[in-house]
């Protein structure tokens, strides 16, 4: 990246990490089960929801909970479950239908990233009739206040419930881009390990090293708070010490419950620090090939890391030695090399492929452009990456 490039970046970084004390960050308020959801609503006299979800998370009746909930109380419901794993404009606009026409006033989004990511867009639809989703892409385009938004996380990966952020693919020309505001943060969160039991083993992976990146690239960054620090250090203790237990023990309920706060603080701890190439490329390649979010994150991590290189050593060092992976005798370097070595070793254990037999050389090219202008100047990383050096990435991770 040539230097006036990287002025532009890291100036436009040095001004957020500047504003960060004055933002209006907020966390979601947490309620413990589904139970607690009809209290909320009663409080704010609201007698009508829409849910959106997915036919995974309605299939397995983890929303039956709610509804019967929400039935007991009065409160009626309609529900949108065509969510799919990368969520489309289309999408977004069929579900924004269904909400008015149904006559819905808040809404809750049940399952992972999508269904949140899609009850999201779904908001700022409802709050900006006039605007497009494409036009609300990028930092701070929503600006009005959304229908009360409920998350109820069951998987433990995104920490969508905590973010500014609503992804999207443009069905088109497959596409991802970020929507950016503070309005999308849900006002509450059902964190209810139960609804996490049993979750199959595919989807445990994917989701535990998805929490794991957004832990790591937050606190490798150039633009970490004291709090986000601590959270990302806590995510990432609670990932090490959890995410294989719940793998082989897919209804070990200490492991689930710690999991599930281990993306709740890795959430926290990004939603005020950012993430970093393994998001940007990672958004491009689900969004061309459909591939899991978690999964493209997951085979990404350990290759960035040691892609930024020295940049990174010192807070790599640092998780390392928070883990016990490495000792005050062990240098940045080395301690560096065991955390992406145990990197490595998690996706190995987890059944995790080194790669991509999906990619093609001819959709390299667009996708870096899609990478490049997703990370540059938003993400405040280690080391700065042109588009030609994003697109080595590809090649490394393609079989």
């Amino acid at each position: 990246m040539n230097i006036f490039n990287k002025l532009y970046c890291r100036t436009f970084q040095f001004v957020f990490k500047v504003a960060l004390p004055i933002l209006p960050y907020r966390q979601p308020e947490i309620l413990k089960s589904v139970e607690d959801v009809p209290a909320v609503l009663k409080d704010k006299n609201i007698d009508k929801v829409f849910i959106v979800t997915d036919g995974g998370v309605m299939k397995c009746g983890l929303v039956d909970g709610l509804t019967a909930a929400l039935s007991a109380a009065g409160i009626g419901y309609s529900i949108y479950d065509k969510t799919m794993p990368n969520p489309t404009i289309a999408a977004v606009e069929e579900a924004r239908a269904m909400y008015i026409a149904d006559g819905g006033k808040a809404i809750i989004a049940v399952g992972g990233g999508s269904p949140m990511d899609l009850a999201k867009a779904v908001g700022a639809r409802i709050a900006r009739p006039k605007k497009s989703i494409k036009a609300m892409a990028g930092i701070l385009h929503v600006h009005k206040k959304l229908p009360l938004l409920i998350a109820v996380p069951t998987t433990a990966g995104t920490g969508s419930e905590t973010t500014i952020a609503s992804v999207i693919t443009d069905g088109e020309t497959h596409r991802k881009f970020a929507i950016n505001d503070f309005p999308l943060i849900p006002r509450y969160a059902v964190l209810d390990y139960k609804l996490t039991l049993g979750l199959p083993k595919t989807i445990t992976a994917y989701t535990g090293m998805d929490a794991l990146t957004h832990a790591v690239e937050a606190f490798i960054g150039r633009s970490t708070t004291k709090d986000t620090r601590r959270n990302a250090i806590e995510a990432v203790k609670l990932v090490h010490d959890n995410l294989k237990t719940c793998y082989d023990e897919p209804t070990n309920a200490d492991a689930r419950r710690n999991m599930l706060f281990a993306a709740h603080y890795a959430g926290i701890a990004f939603t005020k620090s950012y993430v970093g190439y393994v998001h940007a490329v990672a958004h491009s390649l689900s969004g061309k090939y459909g591939l899991a979010h978690g999964l493209t994150c997951s085979v990404l991590l350990p290759v960035v890391l040691e892609s930024y290189g020295k940049s990174a050593h010192k807070k790599l060092a640092i998780l390392a030695r928070e883990i016990g992976l490495a000792d005050k005798s062990d240098s940045k370097q080395a301690a560096a090399d065991k955390f992406i070595k145990w990197v490595y070793s998690m996706n190995d254990y987890l059944g995790i492929p080194r790669g991509f037999a999906e990619i093609k050389d001819e959709d390299i090219d667009q996708m870096s452009k899609y990478a490049a202008k997703e990370g540059n100047p938003l993400y405040p990383v280690p080391k700065l990456f042109s588009r030609k050096q994003l697109k080595q990435l590809y090649y490394k991770v393609k079989l």
